[in-house]
């Protein structure tokens, strides 16, 4: 014999020395009996262990054990939630069948028998055992049967089931068969499940690196929360992913949706206690609900979870400060979520939670430079553009008795004029600029309205544009300003709820004693004359100040609300 076939002589004593003691004991019982040959048997057991992807693994446990002891049909249940099959992978029935049988089977009959009692189970005849349910129309006919379980790490992971033995009934050889190749079955899925939760593992961890990448260039959070909800979604395979953030008061907000159903999630306000979000904020770990549509911890309110079945809730949590909480959803009829693929997650999210903490302290710091440039801007306009047009308004005002043409001496007059009405709104501006910084300048019209604008970024997705024009804080009364930043932030939502827009407006514009507020965007428009129930607030807000408010569908697409109210002499 030469050595490369001394070689490969020894391969299959290196594989054996490879293989769990409890293993190579089953194969040696097996060495004398009249089932497959062990070498036969050994080839099945090294084949099912060679892949690391699961879905492969289990493809080839199957494949095995359906020629091991020559049966027809084959498949391999997978358990969830302990009483029911999640999974169901078959082997002989052709996809024309399957497609004519429908739904894939739950857990009934005796494929329930063997979920509750996961011991080998050898039949002759399907029909004459006490537990048998009967097939669906249009299932192949099926007389003998042997079901074993496969364990791993001591738990039942799912069930083999074989049926129609080629040539006869299975005898008690093809049981031991069968137990073996499950035991083997076992081990190989265990190593597939590591292998996939190290790949999961590194997976949250490049998320996080790019997020954290994602920083860098200066992103704010208003960027940073699409990321983390992209993220999440993407690596649990989610169908929708939902963040809301704490708002005024014991209630969460939700800024961002992504995915099936989003819209009606957009700019909802939830309670803290007695909302499946809030609970996960309470019990301050991740929590599962396995049909959140008919979950009792969901607040009750517009229907926002139709078709949706397993979701996961997980706070975001950095240090004792709570940033939000990231909910994951997936369509009803998919698999729930499984303690190890959400392992992850917490981890996950008190990352983005130091991730957001870190934009907002970027964002302050960027708000100081700001504050400081406009200090300076202030001063300058403030110590030499006022006195400069003061200086102007003065010699014009001397020039005026030297000048005897009467229309000359007028546009004299209305250019000093001009010039005062100049410097009034230069140090209404100085005033804006200043007022940033002050308590009493954080609650200006013009702070709060950027504020607002600001807020509403979130639930939009985007930032919409900004105009505000006039004296903003010195012309509008208290009760106005409040009308009209509650009008602003309606329309907003309104706009994050409904429209489907990518880009907006917001022009708040004071003159002609009359303050003006009109909010445009790009989206999908209202129709002339439709419903406007939802607008009535904003209407009747307008018309206690003596005001009106006008809704219409822009010619080329989106909608533009106009709220205008008279302001006091």
């Amino acid at each position: 014999m030469g050595d490369e076939e001394a070689g490969r002589a020894k391969e299959p004593r290196q594989h054996l020395d490879a293989l769990p003691d409890d293993l190579l004991e089953r194969l040696r019982t097996l060495a004398g009996g009249t089932g497959p040959s062990p070498h036969l048997l050994l080839e099945a057991v090294l084949s099912v262990g060679q892949g690391l992807e699961l879905p492969q693994v289990l493809r080839r446990i199957v494949e095995a054990a359906t020629v091991l002891v020559d049966a027809e049909y084959g498949a391999l249940g997978l358990i969830r939630e302990g009483t029911r099959i999640g999974q169901f992978l078959p082997v002989g029935v052709t996809q024309r069948q399957m497609d004519a049988i429908g739904g894939l089977p739950e857990g009934h009959g005796i494929l329930g028998e063997l979920i509750r009692h996961p011991t080998p189970l050898r039949l002759n005849e399907l029909g004459e055992h006490p537990a048998s349910y009967g097939f669906p129309p249009h299932h192949p006919p099926m007389h003998s049967f042997l079901g074993v379980p496969i364990k791993v790490r001591g738990e039942v992971f799912g069930n083999l089931y074989l049926t129609e033995k080629r040539g006869g009934h299975f005898d008690a050889d093809d049981e031991t068969v069968l137990a073996t190749l499950a035991v083997a079955a076992g081990a190989a899925i265990e190593h597939a499940r590591l292998y996939e939760e190290a790949r999961n593992r590194q997976r949250w961890l490049e998320a996080n690196g790019e997020i954290v990448a994602g920083l860098l260039p200066g992103a704010d959070e208003a960027d940073v929360l699409p990321m983390i909800v992209g993220h999440a979604v993407r690596l649990l395979s989610a169908d929708l992913g939902v963040l809301a953030q704490p708002a005024e008061g014991e209630h969460l907000r939700v800024e961002l949706a992504v995915g099936e159903g989003a819209e009606a999630h957009r700019g909802l306000d939830l309670p803290r206690h007695g909302s499946f979000m809030g609970a996960t904020l309470t019990a301050k770990t991740l929590l599962i609900s396995h049909d959140v549509e008919h979950d009792p911890r969901v607040t009750a309110g517009p229907p926002r979870w139709t078709g949706l079945g397993p979701a996961v809730a997980v706070p975001m949590i950095a240090g004792e400060q709570v940033r939000g909480v990231l909910l994951l959803a997936r369509r009803r009829g998919r698999e729930p979520f499984t303690a190890s693929e959400t392992a992850p997650l917490l981890t996950f999210a008190g990352q983005a939670a130091l991730a957001m903490e870190l934009a907002e302290r970027r964002a302050a710091a960027e708000r100081l430079t700001l504050l400081t440039e406009r200090e300076r801007i202030a001063r300058d306009l403030h110590d030499l553009a006022i006195q400069r047009l003061f200086a102007t308004g003065m010699t014009l005002q001397s020039a005026v008795r030297f000048v005897d043409h009467p229309e000359a001496t007028e546009r004299l007059w209305r250019a000093v004029d001009d010039l005062d009405e100049t410097i009034k709104i230069i140090r209404s501006t100085i005033f804006g600029l200043r007022a940033h910084d002050t308590a009493r300048g954080r609650h200006s019209l013009r702070v709060r309205t950027v504020t607002t604008v600001d807020q509403a970024s979130h639930a939009l997705g985007f930032s919409p544009a900004l105009h505000m024009e006039g004296l903003v804080d010195t012309d509008v009364p208290p009760e106005i300003a409040e009308h009209a930043l509650a009008v602003l932030g309606e329309a907003l939502s309104n706009t994050a709820r409904h429209a489907r827009a990518s880009a907006a407006e917001v022009a708040m514009v004071v003159g002609d004693r009359r303050l003006t507020l009109t909010v445009r965007d790009n989206g999908v428009g209202i129709a002339r004359g439709g419903r406007r129930s939802g607008l009535s607030n904003l209407a009747k807000r307008a018309e206690s100040v003596g005001g009106e408010l006008s809704v219409e569908p822009l010619p080329e697409g989106g909608t533009r609300l106009v709220w205008s109210v008279p302001l006091p002499a």
